[in-house]
């Protein structure tokens, strides 16, 4: 018999805030040793009460706005009431009567097609601490600098059948997130919950279902879908147990999950209205300013740089990471061409960052550095090659391109009279290529070129050389 997989995600994703959703501490990216962000609020302190972030609404609309939802202008707060070591008030500030945004929809595209996904709905909550297992001591401990993070929890409806569809949605939200700076979707930033069923194809009654938690890791989570599609099959064809609604994670390292606890229902976490933050009224002026902050789509943009004459791959590693958009257009506007600046950065600086172990996400350098190494290549004060050395060190060590060069004698040799004898040694020295040359063997040339270049030491004019060159030789014939 085929089997059909059905799988519904729960995505929670961190936004980049300066401070928690309902207290001044700083966001995830302050935090330094364990504990270290923290304040009586966050921590759950009797007394204390929570104020609510403006920033984290305006960010989950822009959110809801970029998955196609409806955007409620009227939304509240709940308490979720659970007890876990990691969550200071034995309940979670989420939302369940009235969720910000609801009834959206995402198409993905995979090798078998595209495929629509619905979004129930997202809603704002905050997040718990995080537990610190020690197996060695046989301690856990309790680092409470994630409490009260804001999140975003993305419902999706059970819409999948097969975990590239899942991989291309959650890699959907992450590039679209990272760049309209709602989140940086990384180092736990953005968390998976798959919700999991097995059915016979052709059959619409789902499945028993369950719940894979805390998933980060694209390959894990393919991996995990392909070990409960198994068990699931097994356990409908062969008895080989009981399938029952649960809980259960994910071990990575020995490929298979394990039972939690028997999945929880709404009515286990007694949700009711938190009295301390009033509703949220999104008016019309107010809706309008936050559309007016989002930033331009990452498919929009790339279109835009094709049609500037950047080749589709090239825009699509550019839209990847805002700030390298962000870094390409200054430059541009100072008066270089975009096609040209993307070379440098995607060519260049990424080469001189992966030398040093880097990505090309960490890049760091002011347009207007970048710009003057691109005019100093393309005016001839400096050949391409010296470029690269200047680039270098304006990464490595952020200095001045023009003083970089005049102290390190970069700028381009243009002198005839030392070319023409640079030009003259190299044919005396080389005599076999100039037979090869002069015998029809075009490349030689190249490498005369070359030795000559070498002679003065990357810097020489290459239009000059090229010319003496030929002239030189031409002689010979």
């Amino acid at each position: 018999m085929k089997y059909e997989i059905v799988i519904g995600l729960e995505t929670h994703v961190e936004l980049a805030t300066e401070s928690k959703i309902f207290c001044s501490c700083g966001g995830h990216s302050n935090q330094e040793g364990p504990n270290t962000c923290v304040c009586p609020a966050c921590c759950g302190m009797p007394g204390m009460l929570p104020v609510m972030n403006k920033r984290a609404v305006e960010l989950a609309v822009m959110a809801g706005t970029m998955l196609n939802c409806q955007i409620n202008k009227y939304t509240t707060f709940d308490k979720k009431s659970y007890y876990y070591p990691d969550l200071p008030c034995a309940y979670q500030i989420t939302q369940w009567f009235h969720p910000i945004c609801t009834n959206g929809c995402v198409e993905v595209k995979t090798a078998s097609g595209s495929r629509k996904i619905g979004i129930k709905q997202i809603h704002m909550e905050e997040d718990a601490g995080k537990l610190v297992h020690d197996d060695w001591t046989d301690t856990s401990l309790v680092d409470f600098n994630r409490t009260s993070v804001p999140l975003i929890e993305i419902v999706s409806r059970p819409d999948f059948r097969s975990k590239e569809e899942v991989v291309a949605y959650l890699e959907m939200l992450k590039s679209t997130f990272r760049f309209a700076g709602i989140s940086e979707c990384e180092e736990g930033a953005m968390r998976c919950d798959v919700n999991i069923s097995v059915r016979p194809e052709g059959s619409t009654e789902l499945g028993v279902r369950t719940e894979i938690k805390n998933m980060s890791s694209l390959v894990s989570i393919s991996r995990a879908i392909e070990y409960e599609t198994a068990r699931h099959i097994d356990a409908i064809e062969r008895n080989t147990e009981v399938l029952v609604q649960e809980t259960r994670r994910w071990d990575d390292i020995k490929g298979r999950t394990f039972s939690m606890r028997n999945k929880e229902t709404a009515a286990d976490y007694r949700y009711f209205p938190d009295p301390n933050l009033m509703p949220i009224v999104i008016d019309d002026e107010w809706f309008e300013s936050i559309k007016a902050k989002m930033p331009m789509m990452a498919e929009e943009k790339a279109k835009i740089y094709v049609e500037q004459g950047i080749s589709e791959e090239d825009a699509r590693d550019l839209t990847s990471e805002r700030k390298l958009c962000e870094l390409l257009d200054k430059v541009a506007e100072l008066g270089t061409s975009p096609k040209t600046v993307a070379a440098w950065i995607l060519t260049d600086c990424a080469g001189i960052l992966r030398k040093n172990g880097k990505v090309i996400g960490e890049l760091s350098i002011k347009p207007q550095k970048l710009f003057d190494i691109i005019s100093m290549v393309e005016k001839g004060t400096i050949t391409r090659g010296a470029g690269k050395k200047v680039l270098a060190a304006v990464i490595e060590k952020d200095v001045e391109p023009e003083q970089y060069c005049r102290e390190n004698a970069l700028d381009a040799q243009t002198d005839s009279g030392l070319i023409a004898s640079i030009v003259k040694k190299v044919i005396e020295q080389n005599q076999n290529a100039v037979k090869d040359y002069l015998g029809g063997k075009t490349k030689a040339f190249q490498a005369l070129f070359g030795a000559c270049m070498k002679e003065l030491k990357g810097n020489g004019d290459p239009a000059v050389i090229r010319a003496e060159l030929e002239k030189e030789l031409a002689g010979k014939q």
